[in-house]
């Protein structure tokens, strides 16, 4: 089948339809605070998928197609505008990425949050006494201490002696 004749099949709707769509992903075109506003919600983006679907079940393919490239460049653009404001923080590469990543924290954030959760730690009376009065630890391993006492093995009931 020739690209001709393919064209040649749409109607007048659907060649309007291309234009926009061809016009709208070659130009930055920026898109409308009450339009980001609803493709950034759910039922936005559930609209966007059932446009989807009409578009390849009772038009031509290649405006399905199209629209796929069209719906995702509305997404990216729209995802920049939220709440009428366009959000520039310091840890997000580039305005065009989701918003879901404009609102996770740096990895300096997710430091200071840890330190706050963990704070220093404090030892206890307890533990001051143990680590002053018990010997283990603080001794030189190479001085051994000679003592009178002489264990004594009881009777071992016919076991061996390891």
């Amino acid at each position: 089948m020739k690209v001709g004749n393919i064209f040649k099949t749409l109607t007048t709707a659907e060649i309007m339809l291309f234009v926009i769509f061809i016009i709208y992903l070659v130009f930055p075109i920026a898109t409308p605070d009450f339009i980001a506003d609803s493709v950034n919600s759910s039922l936005g983006m559930i609209v966007i998928l059932i446009i989807t679907m009409y578009l390849f079940l009772y038009t031509n393919p290649f405006l399905g197609i199209l629209y796929i490239f069209v719906a995702y460049d509305l997404l990216r653009r729209s995802s920049r505008k939220i709440g009428g404001t366009v959000r520039h923080t310091p840890y997000v590469a580039s305005p065009s990425q989701a918003s879901y990543v404009q609102y996770t924290p740096s990895q300096d954030t997710k430091n200071t949050e840890l330190v706050e959760m963990n704070p220093i730690y404090n030892t206890s009376l307890e533990e001051e006494v143990v680590t002053q009065m018990a010997p283990v630890g603080h001794s030189d391993t190479n001085q051994y201490i000679e003592s009178s006492f002489k264990p004594v093995i009881d009777d071992v009931h016919n076991a061996f002696s390891v």
